[in-house]
């Protein structure tokens, strides 16, 4: 999703902080650093540009035609029940945390199974929720790791990975919801990918099973239910590094279906024969990743979603025929969460665009209707104003073409626009076009335009594009940044010489080296939980993930790795930094440890640069609380105001 950076879109409503003798007092989980004070009347100016919703589709119900969502209406994302198209959204669950995934028991649907982390720190733990009672029983251990696990097909059972053996490898356990003591370890994983469950066999007697090792590359297994048994299905060691993204077991059974690259520069959905493990090929006319899919519950029908330059497509395919049917056409925007109920009629997803929020619809595939099941508040703000994206490319040093998307305020702003480039994390991510919540006030009250670029090492544009910033590539990313700013020179709307750039986790990182790198040709910079040394981040990032980033990074224990790390460090390189620095940062954040910032922001400050520093002690890998976020966007107006409009 687009942001200005990873906390500043998040989605909710409430009041804004009491002011105090005419500004607004932060929280006192927060520790604030060379922020002015934040007047109580700017807080009240931009109130309404906070009081966005969205909503996320977790479940339909087993038997009637009734969700789970979620949405946040205090402070955090819960879970909500809703009945129908447009009803009541009624709150069930009340943290101060927010709840993460949520799945109905697959029978009755007497009950549902959550989870939910503490401060942002990750290490979520799985609940049962009993719906007659409102009791809430623990299932997990209480400190480890765990995903949120999948039901199996009676409903019995679910599977999950936790790491609680020894706090990095995810191993495969199995529960029965309704026991809590029925928790057992079924299989040990090792090695230095990450594992995930993806599906059950119809008779509940395997698993499907993944080992992800890099973006590039992952395999599948199939785990036997009793023995814990793993067989791999996809051998390592070809010529051609493959990728395998989501998987499904068919209703007979007999075969799978998965999105992968193999073969192929994008995700393709295909079907796997598990007998003569042969991939039969489903989108070949479809040159773009296949981003979800889902399997109604007769095995006739394969929703999926494709992104086309950003923009999500949904399609329809008959399994028995292998042609699309018709599917409706959509908003353009970004599709996900796609779901079938297990009437095999209705599908539910996710739909957010330039000019709403992320709400709730369901499509009849039998008669072709959607229904709108959330409409998300928008804080009074006409939204229909809101500006659409602009695909704009640029060619960078080595000419292969980067692009990215503008959004441009309105007509009555004249003159050139001062800009903000606000870098994705990932690296592996994407910008794509959707709604752009607060960041909407920068364009529509401030005049700012936005760029939102894909440099190379993003996801969406081929594998091999995904590939060019890995290990000692890393500067030709940053050299993308650089070509950017040479084409925000040629456009005559844009003003160069008042320039921003932000972004969060490793869009965090590259606000760092642009600070660096470019500090006469941008004006401030406004990195979120971003890395400040690739040495020391991946010294300190939790040990679960840390062979991930390694594949994406480089191994920071090879000398000659490390000393090119080094090299280009941001903290190594601050003292090129002359240009004011706004650091944000979650104390719990498990990925990007909170000494990232703290050792950036103690080396620039010795340059004499004004710098703001803005921790909460109660977040994690960017702010999900909405009074922090509040404050967060706040501080963001006034450093904009200060340093990048004048």
């Amino acid at each position: 999703m687009l942001a200005m950076a990873a906390a500043v879109t998040t989605l909710a409503a409430a009041a804004p902080p009491a002011p105090t003798a005419g500004v607004v007092a932060p929280g006192e989980n927060l520790v604030v650093q060379g922020v002015p004070p934040i007047p109580a009347a700017l807080a009240e100016k931009v109130g309404r540009y906070t009081e966005f919703r969205a909503a996320g589709l977790l479940d339909w119900h087993p038997e009637r035609k009734e969700i789970l969502i979620e949405t946040r209406f205090a402070d955090t994302w819960q879970v909500h029940h809703v009945k129908m198209p447009g009803g009541a959204r009624r709150q069930i669950t009340f943290f101060p945390d927010n709840v993460g995934t949520a799945r109905y028991e697959p029978e009755r649907g007497d009950y549902f199974v959550f989870s939910k982390d503490t401060g942002g720190n990750e290490f979520s733990q799985n609940y049962r929720y009993d719906l007659d009672t409102g009791d809430i029983t623990l299932l997990t251990d209480g400190t480890s790791q765990n995903s949120s696990g999948v039901w199996s097909n009676q409903g019995d059972r679910i599977a999950y990975t936790s790491t609680r053996r020894n706090k990095k490898d995810r191993d495969f356990y199995l529960v029965n919801p309704r026991d809590p003591k029925s928790d057992r370890l079924l299989a040990q994983v090792e090695g230095t990918g990450s594992w995930g469950i993806a599906d059950w066999s119809p008779d509940d007697t395997t698993l499907l099973a993944g080992e992800y090792l890099s973006i590039n590359e992952s395999y599948l297994y199939l785990c036997d239910t009793r023995t814990g048994k793993m067989t791999i299905l996809t051998p390592k060691g070809g010529p051609e590094k493959v990728s395998y993204g989501a998987g499904l077991f068919s209703k007979d059974g007999k075969g799978l279906y998965v999105t992968t690259d193999l073969g192929s520069e994008f995700q393709r959905l295909a079907y796997l024969d598990l007998a003569t493990k042969k991939h039969t090929f489903l989108t070949t006319h479809i040159p773009w990743d296949v981003d979800d899919f889902d399997l109604s519950e007769d095995g006739r029908t394969i929703a999926f979603v494709t992104n086309e330059e950003g923009v999500g497509v949904l399609h329809l395919l008959d399994t028995r025929t292998g042609k699309e049917k018709r599917a409706p056409k959509l908003p353009v925007g970004t599709i996900s969460g796609i779901r079938w109920h297990k009437n095999s009629r209705d599908l539910g997803f996710q739909l957010v665009s330039a000019r709403s929020a992320s709400d709730i619809y369901a499509l009849d595939t039998r008669t072709g209707k959607v229904d709108r099941w959330t409409e998300s508040e928008t804080g009074g703000l006409n939204t229909a104003s809101f500006p659409d994206a602009e695909l704009v490319r640029w060619k960078s040093f080595d000419d292969r073409m980067i692009s990215g998307f503008l959004y441009k305020p309105p007509a009555r702003f004249t003159g050139k626009r001062p800009v903000v480039i606000n870098i994705h994390g990932g690296p592996e991510g994407q910008a794509r076009p959707g709604f752009l919540g607060r960041n909407n006030y920068y364009l529509n009250e401030l005049g700012v335009a936005l760029v939102f670029p894909n440099v190379r090492g993003s996801s969406g544009y081929g594998k091999t594009f995904l590939t060019l910033d890995n290990g000692m590539k890393r500067e030709d990313s940053h050299k993308d940044i650089g070509a950017l700013l040479d084409w925000v020179k040629t456009r005559p709307d844009l003003d160069a010489d008042r320039i921003m750039v932000t972004g969060g986790s490793y869009g965090g990182y590259m606000a760092f080296v642009s600070a660096t790198l470019f500090d006469d040709r941008i004006r401030c910079s406004l990195p979120v939980v971003g890395i400040s040394n690739l040495v020391t981040f991946l010294e300190n990032t939790e040990s679960y993930r840390r062979d991930l980033r390694r594949a994406e990074y480089g191994d920071e224990r090879d000398p000659a790795m490390r000393a090119f790390m080094e090299r280009i460090a941001p903290v190594n390189n601050a003292q090129k930094i002359t240009k004011p620095l706004f650091v944000v940062q979650g104390k719990n954040d498990p990925r990007v440890p909170y000494t990232e910032a703290e050792q950036m922001v103690a080396t620039v400050r010795k340059n004499n640069t004004p710098v703001w520093f803005l921790m909460a002690n109660d977040e994690g890998h960017g702010f999900a609380k909405k009074k922090n976020i509040d404050f967060q966007f706040y501080a963001t107006v006034l450093f904009l105001q200060e340093y990048l409009l004048k």
